[in-house]
């Protein structure tokens, strides 16, 4: 049986905004995209430890962004 844990969380307006909108827009909740926003951050973070860069690629397989500062 998997037990959860309620967290409690403040943020401003200006992130609470933000998080209206990515949920509006995956069709999803906030906590839904906490959680994934928490999953990504842990892959980053893995491959960071391995020397690796976390980046978009476009549709033609070129990275066209590099996301820095995680």
């Amino acid at each position: 049986m998997s037990t959860t844990i309620r967290l409690s969380l403040d943020v401003s307006p200006e992130v609470n905004q933000a998080l209206d909108k990515m949920a509006t827009d995956a069709s999803s909740t906030k906590s839904d995209i906490l959680r994934k926003s928490i999953a990504l951050m842990e892959v980053a973070l893995e491959e960071k430890g391995k020397g690796n860069h976390l980046g978009i690629i476009g549709k033609d397989q070129r990275m066209i962004k590099e996301i820095i500062g995680i």
